[in-house]
């Protein structure tokens, strides 16, 4: 009887964590919207990945907002943001840091750790495709194992730590895409588009006036870290799991995929299914929810799938796309 009491106790507990939670949640969404306007999904998106302790890339033509939408996610949450332009010369010591030597006034000499702007709490790595791969490495070694290792010594990174990363998907010339293994590391891929006509229109009067609209902080990083916390004991049904198992291994080459299996080239891994976990979560908790639900898992499907799996080559002759095949995975489930 005391085990049910407890029970309920703890229920209750997180029922109210929720509900405040949920609030703080909204109103940081409402704060960024009020800056960025016609990207309401690219924003709950950016938001669900940062609820859920992860990664996104940023996948748009350049003039939509991708970096506004950045400092104003540390604005509004209250998070450290610095932002890094990716180029070919780029150097891991310009992300990570590097050693200096330094002389005391006793003439002394020793070195001395000068910390690169991956110290902070959310990242904006601008054009990532644009750096060599050496350079792109240091950045996603950091993402995943969350510090740095310079001359053999290790640096933690702050808590809460999240990297936006943008990519211009036109222009390929002059570029290093990211490998397979590194895009994993991302939670979601973002699509930015074009705004609809009358985002526009507003976008036109809001940044040509005299006053321009301001981001005004709504969170602070305990509160960030206190939501992915409570993000992982939201209760998730069997119902939503399975939908989600069956999602991510239909997604691969093989029976699992029936007729689809033969288009993919490769799939996702278990990281995939973990990602949905976590993404279908937040989304249930930005929406006031105490548990997510096969909807959220249908909704959430492209933008974790999208970039973790490729087509055949004669399945793009054909002219199927991975958003099509994705479509088809999801009306499964759905």
């Amino acid at each position: 009887m005391a085990s049910g009491e407890n029970l309920e106790k703890l229920e209750d507990m997180i029922v109210r964590a929720a509900e405040s939670t949920a609030t703080h949640v909204r109103a940081a969404k409402a704060a960024i919207s009020n800056v960025i306007f016609g990207q309401d999904q690219v924003v709950e998106r950016a938001l669900i990945t940062l609820l859920s302790g992860g990664h996104a890339l940023l996948v748009g033509v350049p003039g939509l907002a991708k970096t506004k939408l950045v400092e104003t996610m540390g604005t509004v949450l209250g998070l450290d943001a610095r932002r890094v332009q990716f180029t070919p010369d780029l150097m891991p010591s310009d992300i990570l840091g590097s050693e200096v030597l330094e002389e005391s006034t006793g003439g002394k000499r020793n070195f001395r750790f000068i910390s690169g702007p991956v110290f902070a709490q959310l990242l904006m790595a601008d054009e990532i495709n644009r750096a060599s791969p050496r350079t792109q490495s240091a950045l996603l070694q950091a993402m995943q194992e969350q510090h740095v290792t310079v001359a053999g010594l290790r640096y933690d990174l702050p808590k809460p730590f999240h990297v936006l990363a943008t990519q211009n998907p036109l222009e390929q010339e002059g570029t290093y895409p990211l490998p397979e293994a590194q895009l994993d590391r991302f939670l979601m891929q973002v699509d930015v588009d074009y705004p609809d006509h009358e985002a526009e229109r507003k976008i036109l009067f809001d940044t040509t006036g005299a006053d321009e609209s301001r981001a005004k902080p709504a969170m602070t990083a305990e509160d960030l870290l206190a939501a992915q916390r409570l993000v992982r004991r939201l209760p998730v049904g069997e119902s939503v799991v399975e939908a989600i198992l069956a999602l991510v291994r239909s997604a691969r080459p093989g029976s699992d995929g029936g007729e689809l299996g033969r288009l993919i080239s490769w799939g996702p891994g278990p990281r995939a299914s973990q990602a949905l976990m976590l993404v279908v979560r937040a989304r249930a908790l930005l929406d006031g929810r105490f548990a997510p639900s096969i909807d959220d898992v249908i909704e959430l499907a492209e933008p974790v799938l999208k970039h973790r799996m490729a087509l055949t080559f004669a399945a793009r002759a054909d002219g199927e796309t991975i958003g099509n095949v994705i479509s088809r995975l999801k009306a499964r489930i759905g």
